[in-house]
């Protein structure tokens, strides 16, 4: 549940220990939590500048190319935005296409959030990365153990996102990210 200004209202954790009110945690920024603190700052206060990205137009195209039989983008309380579901043995199979394994903890984390988000709803799905350009797929349980780090995420992002925007610190991703010109502006692009 949500509240008006957007929090959700997670009434308790793995440990039945009261939650306090978040703000809106999506799928997209568990993700950018680990990847970069400064991307999830940014995104959060509404400076969205992937939206035209290649790397973010190349997976789109990818998952258009790839599954074209499956319903694209199932989105759940406009907060988590899934690639494609199918039930596979009775089972619901939330899927998520990326091009690489690049930043493969970042998308598991991801997946991770988005079978807590629905188990908190009281729906038990399992995950399955795909990677169509290795051939390869992932697949991905939520146990009691990832249960709690997502909620330690949580916390996480609620505490970037509520403080000061993060000092951009230079990764090796940074040159190919879509914030790489506002976090380091006449810097160049050289590492």
């Amino acid at each position: 549940m949500a509240d008006s200004k957007g929090h959700q209202n997670l009434e308790s954790n793995s440990d039945n220990r009261p939650l306090t009110p978040h703000m809106k945690i999506t799928g997209v920024k568990i993700n950018y939590y680990h990847i970069c603190h400064t991307k999830l700052w940014l995104f959060s206060h509404n400076i969205a500048l992937e939206h035209e990205h290649e790397n973010v137009n190349i997976g789109k195209q990818l998952h258009e190319e790839r599954y074209t039989r499956n319903k694209k983008e199932v989105t759940i309380d406009n907060t988590i935005s899934i690639d494609f579901v199918k039930q596979h043995n009775g089972v619901m199979e939330l899927h998520e296409i990326k091009k690489t394994k690049k930043m493969e903890d970042a998308h598991l984390r991801q997946m991770l959030y988005y079978l807590y988000y629905l188990r908190k709803r009281g729906i038990e799905a399992r995950g399955v990365m795909n990677y169509p350009l290795l051939n390869q797929t992932k697949d991905v349980e939520l146990t009691p153990e990832e249960e709690k780090n997502i909620e330690d995420d949580i916390r996480g992002i609620e505490q970037i996102v509520t403080g000061r925007m993060p000092h951009p610190k230079r990764i090796r991703i940074c040159p190919k990210c879509a914030y790489f010109e506002f976090c380091f502006c006449g810097e160049g692009s050289e590492d």
